[in-house]
């Protein structure tokens, strides 16, 4: 489809870094030109602009072109977990202090549950569940929230690469679609921990089903402790701060 609004000189900018970054070996204007299937007068301009602004280094025997790290350096200003991680955390610290529990939140990575930034509580006894840490999507109650809220290729393609869930018959596997159909609609999972037996968790997701879902926040706790709440109320209070750090991070 033609863009209307397209500016030529961008486009042939874009084209060029979009071609090098995909090359092992540097490439001369003339070798640039023909892959584009433009002239090399068509690109020079273009390519002199690119040097002179750092996107580009050209080999001094050779002369040939090479992307710079300018690119990588700008993507890592504007990396999409630091971002979460940064404004997700005050809420999370937030919640844990007025409810007297830790919480954590995750996303999906490689198709496993990543843990990428926690709140611990201010008592003296605290359940965190360290940064990193990974564990099977079918078989924790962050992995239920954020497959529930998955598009059905995407979630059956994490399920085709769980080892859990490969081992479980195919009634316990209805049995788990069932089950996340029905976190879908209460956006919220209560279950026992894969990390640590007694422990149980409550997630619910942060994001919107029509929307992008982008990563699950949870709760651990020991429900033998006395301060320990309802699992309803933690449950409400919990979607309160999903919908809290998706405003933030919007």
């Amino acid at each position: 489809m033609t863009n209307k609004y397209a500016v030529p000189a961008l486009e042939k900018g874009l084209d060029i870094l979009e071609l090098l970054a995909e090359q092992e070996t540097a490439l001369s204007q003339a070798e640039i030109a023909a892959q584009l299937g433009r002239s090399g007068n068509e690109i020079y301009r273009v390519l002199v602009g690119l040097e002179a602004r750092g996107y580009l280094h050209r080999e001094s025997e050779s002369g040939k072109y090479v992307m710079s790290l300018k690119l990588y350096t700008l993507a890592r200003r504007i990396s999409p977990l630091d971002r979460i991680r940064r404004r997700a955390l005050p809420l999370m610290e937030d919640f844990a202090f007025t409810h007297g529990q830790s919480c954590y939140l995750s996303m999906l990575y490689q198709s496993q549950v990543m843990v990428i930034v926690n709140a611990n509580n201010h008592g003296p006894i605290s359940l965190t569940v360290a940064e990193g840490t990974l564990s099977s999507p079918s078989i924790s109650a962050t992995g239920k929230v954020l497959l529930a809220h998955s598009k059905p290729l995407v979630r059956d393609m994490i399920l085709d690469r769980d080892e859990p869930y490969k081992k479980q018959t195919a009634k316990q596997q209805q049995s788990l679609i069932s089950e996340l159909n029905t976190i879908k609609d209460t956006k919220v999972c209560t279950a026992m921990s894969s990390l640590l037996p007694g422990l149980t968790e409550v997630a619910t997701p942060i994001g919107k089903p029509e929307d992008q879902i982008i990563a699950a926040l949870c709760v651990p706790f020991l429900p033998t402790l006395e301060r320990t709440q309802p699992c309803e109320e933690l449950a409400d209070a919990l979607k309160l701060t999903a919908q809290r750090i998706k405003s933030h991070i919007n």
